[in-house]
Protein backbone atom coordinates (compact mmCIF):
# COMPACT_ATOMS: atom_id res chain seq x y z
CA UNK A 1 0.00 0.00 0.00
CA UNK A 2 1.50 3.46 -0.85
CA UNK A 3 2.20 5.69 1.77
CA UNK A 4 -0.29 8.30 0.66
CA UNK A 5 -3.18 5.86 0.91
CA UNK A 6 -2.00 5.12 4.40
CA UNK A 7 -2.50 8.79 5.72
CA UNK A 8 -5.74 9.34 3.69
CA UNK A 9 -7.01 6.11 6.06
CA UNK A 10 -5.17 6.87 8.79
CA UNK A 11 -5.89 10.62 9.35
CA UNK A 12 -10.25 9.63 8.67
CA UNK A 13 -9.58 7.12 11.16
CA UNK A 14 -8.22 9.41 13.86
CA UNK A 15 -10.78 12.44 12.68
CA UNK A 16 -13.36 9.60 13.17
CA UNK A 17 -12.22 7.83 16.59
CA UNK A 18 -10.75 10.95 18.30
CA UNK A 19 -14.32 12.62 18.89
CA UNK A 20 -15.99 9.15 19.83
CA UNK A 21 -13.79 8.36 21.96
CA UNK A 22 -14.45 11.85 23.82
CA UNK A 23 -17.88 11.05 23.46
CA UNK A 24 -17.80 7.65 25.20
CA UNK A 25 -15.57 8.81 27.90
CA UNK A 26 -17.77 11.73 28.56
CA UNK A 27 -20.74 9.48 28.72
CA UNK A 28 -18.90 6.87 31.16
CA UNK A 29 -17.74 10.25 33.29
CA UNK A 30 -21.36 11.20 33.24
CA UNK A 31 -22.94 8.13 34.23
CA UNK A 32 -20.13 6.71 36.50
CA UNK A 33 -18.45 9.66 38.19
CA UNK A 34 -21.35 11.38 39.80
CA UNK A 35 -20.86 11.07 43.67
CA UNK A 36 -17.50 9.59 43.56
CA UNK A 37 -14.43 11.00 45.21
CA UNK A 38 -12.46 13.80 43.63
CA UNK A 39 -9.52 11.68 43.79
CA UNK A 40 -11.65 8.87 41.54
CA UNK A 41 -12.93 12.05 39.04
CA UNK A 42 -9.35 13.34 38.30
CA UNK A 43 -7.70 9.47 37.83
CA UNK A 44 -10.33 8.77 35.35
CA UNK A 45 -9.62 12.28 33.59
CA UNK A 46 -6.21 11.80 33.69
CA UNK A 47 -6.33 8.03 32.46
CA UNK A 48 -8.67 9.15 30.33
CA UNK A 49 -7.30 11.90 28.48
CA UNK A 50 -4.52 10.19 27.56
CA UNK A 51 -5.69 7.01 26.57
CA UNK A 52 -6.69 7.52 23.15
CA UNK A 53 -2.55 8.75 22.55
CA UNK A 54 -1.84 4.94 22.56
CA UNK A 55 -4.19 4.07 19.17
CA UNK A 56 -3.87 7.55 17.29
CA UNK A 57 -0.07 6.82 18.26
CA UNK A 58 0.01 3.60 16.53
CA UNK A 59 -2.21 4.56 13.29
CA UNK A 60 0.33 7.47 13.09
CA UNK A 61 3.16 4.97 13.28
CA UNK A 62 1.49 2.61 10.81
CA UNK A 63 1.14 6.09 8.31
CA UNK A 64 4.35 7.03 8.18
CA UNK A 65 5.92 3.85 7.77
CA UNK A 66 8.37 3.95 4.36
CA UNK A 67 6.71 1.85 1.31
CA UNK A 68 7.75 -1.76 1.05
CA UNK A 69 10.07 -2.36 -1.85
CA UNK A 70 9.58 -4.32 -4.60
CA UNK A 71 10.37 -7.97 -4.22
CA UNK A 72 12.37 -9.45 -6.96
CA UNK A 73 12.23 -12.39 -9.04
CA UNK A 74 15.36 -14.26 -8.38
Amino acid sequence: MQQRTRKLIGTVFLVVFVPFYALVAMTIAAVRLPGTSALTQTLFFAIGGLLWVIPAGAVIYWMQRPPREPERPG
